[in-house]
């Protein structure tokens, strides 16, 4: 049996710490902010872990 390929949608989307945590970009960034709290809007310029449930399948698709 050979090498998985990466699959790139989701090595683009994902960033694997050096302590092994998974990192992605929190959602709803795009447009209506304005409506926002201040607050909301700068936690939002943080990267978030991924979810436990999803961190196995991450790392098979990107070999981390």
């Amino acid at each position: 049996m050979g090498k998985i390929k990466t699959i790139k949608a989701v090595a683009k989307r994902v960033k694997v710490t050096k302590t092994g945590k998974v990192m992605k970009k929190k959602a709803g960034r795009d447009h209506y902010n304005s409506r926002e709290k201040s607050k909301v809007t700068r936690n939002k310029r943080r990267k978030g872990q991924l979810a436990k449930a999803n961190v196995k399948n991450v790392r098979t698709f990107i070999q981390k």
